[in-house]
């Protein structure tokens, strides 16, 4: 599995349509940050919709156009989904090299939300569907894995959570040596760096993509929370003392930069796991989750340090964050390769 800052042939995205994830008026400004999501990104690759039916992609052509962007760069793919979270039910792009080129393949990873908490059978056969529209070689582990569990740096190293992973509700008592079989096999990694802990409010048992990411081959951003009193504390205190003892295949160990967090959110009282670690990296933008928060200003910058060639591009995601999800988790890159 390719880092995700490698070159991109496309990004695919899911369009947002279920009203028990955003209510109406809700699901209208979330389109807005769709939109923002393809202004940003189409200067540099493809963009693959999965939509319900041609009415959305009238509309949405629609919307593309008055927001005067190139649609010649736009593909739909009539696709039902439960909901848009294509990061975790959407295709695993692999790669390899061969005598004609770089190739791609697919994991078919099972999808079952989460453990699940919400319907999942149309996104289940997701990446199904794709495969067979494309007839891109593919693999089947037959086990539960979501794209937002994993982070690779494209050298052999894995970053997980066990708290997710492992957990009964997606593969029963599936062991940690097992697990790592699968992970070497059908990814191509060598070294698995375990986490545990998660987000106040994350229903997906503390995926990765929230709590610490590769920037590059050696270092790794993560989210860190200052205040003791802050319940996301201790978990993310131990995230971080797990990191600092991790090593690469090679024995060296990463380095590592802290991400500040924004303050507490909440929709009807309930604590939504806004993360600043939730930053999407497309060919030449690093799009940011922003919450109208002193310390958006601060993970730019950091972000900034670690991507000096690219722009990055806070998307406001106070909206995206009421359905407990952000940026990286409505987003799945397709490596390039050669036919």
């Amino acid at each position: 599995m390719p880092a995700e800052w490698e070159q991109h042939f496309s990004t695919w995205l899911a369009w947002p349509h279920n009203l028990d994830t955003w209510k109406s008026d809700d699901l209208r400004e979330v389109e807005k940050v769709y939109m923002e999501i393809i202004h940003n990104l189409i200067t540099g690759e493809r963009i693959n919709i999965l939509i319900e039916n041609k009415s959305f992609q009238k509309r949405i052509i629609s919307l593309l156009i008055s927001r005067g962007l190139n649609t010649k760069q736009i593909y739909f793919h009539e696709i039902l989904t439960n909901d848009a979270w294509i990061r975790d039910f959407g295709p695993n792009f692999i790669v390899r090299k061969s005598s004609s080129g770089r190739q791609i393949a697919i994991n078919l990873w099972q999808f079952n939300s989460w453990g699940e908490k919400y319907p999942w059978q149309k996104d289940n056969e997701v990446s199904n569907k794709i495969i067979s529209e494309s007839k891109i070689t593919y693999f089947n582990p037959k086990i539960v894995l979501e794209g937002g569990s994993i982070d690779v740096n494209g050298e052999g190293t894995c970053l997980t959570t066990s708290t997710c992973l492992l957990n009964l509700n997606r593969n029963g008592n599936l062991t940690v040596e097992k697990m790592e079989e699968y992970l070497k096999s059908y990814m191509g990694v060598k070294k698995i760096i375990w986490l545990k802990g998660t987000l106040k409010g994350d229903d997906t048992d503390g995926h990765v993509d929230n709590l610490a990411r590769f920037v590059n081959h050696t270092t790794i951003v993560y989210v860190s929370e200052k205040d003791e009193s802050n319940e996301n504390y201790l978990s993310l205190k131990g995230i971080e003392e797990s990191l600092k003892k991790a090593r690469d295949p090679n024995g060296k160990p990463f380095k590592l930069i802290p991400l500040p967090m924004p303050r507490k959110i909440k929709d009807n009282n309930f604590y939504l796991p806004a993360s600043y670690a939730n930053f999407y990296i497309g060919n030449n933008v690093v799009l940011l989750p922003a919450f109208n928060d002193p310390n958006d200003k601060i993970a730019q910058n950091i972000l900034q340090s670690c991507f000096p060639r690219k722009k990055i591009v806070p998307i406001d995601s106070r909206i995206l964050i009421k359905g407990l999800g952000g940026i990286h988790c409505i987003t799945q890159q397709q490596p390039m390769y050669t036919e």
